[in-house]
């Protein structure tokens, strides 16, 4: 049984895995003090709602964009699941997609498991839009290829920023308003964010397509992605998996490889 753990900047999900099918998903806020300790008794909490054991884990794979807290996710598994984790971004690991950029080892793990996760379900040329922390549009060619992109910041970010330099202006949530000319200073600032986000995503879009040349499927996936289905012109697949998917099948691929 295969626990995967996508720890990104804002969040942490923790997803299980029979064999068969994903049977357990949570998220945590991510904490880089955290202890493996403090991660073994939260997880054991959670796995006991679904009449699972830590014990009945027996494989785990990582991957991290935060480098503070990778000791102790590593610790986590060596301890309590009793195996050495598989790590996106060792070199001993196998992702099976070429990166064609100037530095490959820029490339983020997240952007990467993703590139995977999408290519094992979508043909020809793609653009992952992955809406977190940050805002990326990633390319991956026809043939597999993980080949550049687009990092802007993400629509919370925007939202602290706004709040934090502009003393009168409130913290508000994100929703979609049904007007964009706001009423009111919470509409015009959710305005502002929601269908500012929109256009930055479509803009983006449509100049990948423009400058990559070729025809191009849009995959929507990450944490507030669900908030532009509908709105979006450009997004053609909203698909929360694509990272859990991404992240079985590097597992798969290196399985009795990797120790």
């Amino acid at each position: 049984m295969l626990l995967a753990i996508d720890e990104g900047n804002t969040n942490t999900l923790f997803a299980v895995h029979d064999g068969e099918r994903w049977i357990a998903e949570w998220r945590s806020a991510t904490h880089t003090t955290r202890t493996a300790d403090e991660y073994a008794v939260w997880l054991s909490a959670l796995l006991e709602m679904k009449g699972l054991t830590v014990s009945d884990l027996t494989d785990c794979i990582i991957s991290s964009v935060v480098p503070q807290s990778l000791f102790n996710l590593r610790n986590l598994s060596r301890r309590y699941i009793g195996v050495a984790p598989m790590v996106i971004g060792t070199p001993e690991v196998d992702l099976g997609v070429e990166v064609r950029i100037d530095k490959p080892s820029e490339a983020g793990a997240d952007r990467l498991v993703n590139a995977v996760g999408c290519r094992a379900k979508y043909d020809g040329a793609l653009i992952i839009v992955d809406s977190g922390t940050a805002t990326t549009l990633d390319v991956v060619s026809a043939d597999g290829a993980f080949e550049g992109g687009v990092i802007a910041p993400g629509i919370n970010l925007s939202m602290q920023a706004l709040h934090s330099a502009a003393a009168r202006l409130p913290r508000i949530a994100i929703e979609r308003p049904e007007r964009v000319i706001g009423k009111n200073t919470v509409g015009a600032m959710q305005s502002g964010v929601f269908w500012g986000y929109i256009d930055l995503i479509d803009g983006l879009i449509a100049r990948v397509r423009a400058e990559y040349g070729e025809p191009m499927t849009v995959i929507g996936t990450g944490g507030v992605a669900s908030l532009f289905e509908g709105a979006s012109t450009s997004i053609e697949h909203y698909d929360p998996d694509v990272t859990i998917r991404g992240l079985y099948q590097i597992w798969q691929r290196n399985k009795g490889k990797v120790t």
